[in-house]
């Protein structure tokens, strides 16, 4: 049994961030917009953490076109830091962790790369080093072709 906070289970490669590094790098407040493209269209998301306790938080995500104007209507939910956390928890095999500097909308930023294959699907996260939380860049390729990017454009408390 490991006692790791990174490796949630046996066989799975650490994660990036401890739920405890997310929790307190995600306050109430912090606002994230997307640059989402996929199915040859592209459009925005905006996360907002809303509320944020010891246990978790409450989320507001919203899409909009390029243009500002929204697309369907806002969600808000709720989760376990240690849920947020799970979505970076990667099966060892399938998962190879490299260290890169990255030029993003938000600057150049030190990254833990996570290249995670499932057949023909290759999936790249580019998880900032002092950003805990959400990678700042997803590229899914499927049979070699680049099938959807989402790219951190800002970052900030509102």
């Amino acid at each position: 049994m490991t006692t790791d906070p990174h490796i949630l289970h046996p066989g799975h490669a650490p994660t990036p961030f401890t739920a405890g590094e997310i929790r307190a790098g995600c306050p109430a407040g912090r606002t994230i917009r997307l640059a989402v493209q996929e199915g040859g269209g592209s459009y925005i998301r905006v996360i907002r953490f809303v509320a944020c306790s010891e246990e978790g938080a409450t989320q507001q995500s919203q899409a909009f076109t390029e243009h500002g104007g929204p697309l369907g209507e806002p969600t808000i939910d709720w989760a376990p830091w240690s849920q947020l956390q799970a979505h970076a928890s990667f099966a060892a095999s399938t998962t190879t962790i490299d260290v890169e500097a990255l030029n993003t909308p938000l600057g150049r930023l030190e990254c833990r790369v996570y290249t995670v294959v499932d057949g023909e699907e290759v999936t790249r996260f580019w998880f900032a080093v002092l950003r805990p939380g959400m990678p700042v860049k997803v590229e899914k390729k499927a049979n070699g072709e680049v099938v959807h990017t989402t790219t951190m454009v800002e970052d900030g408390i509102s």
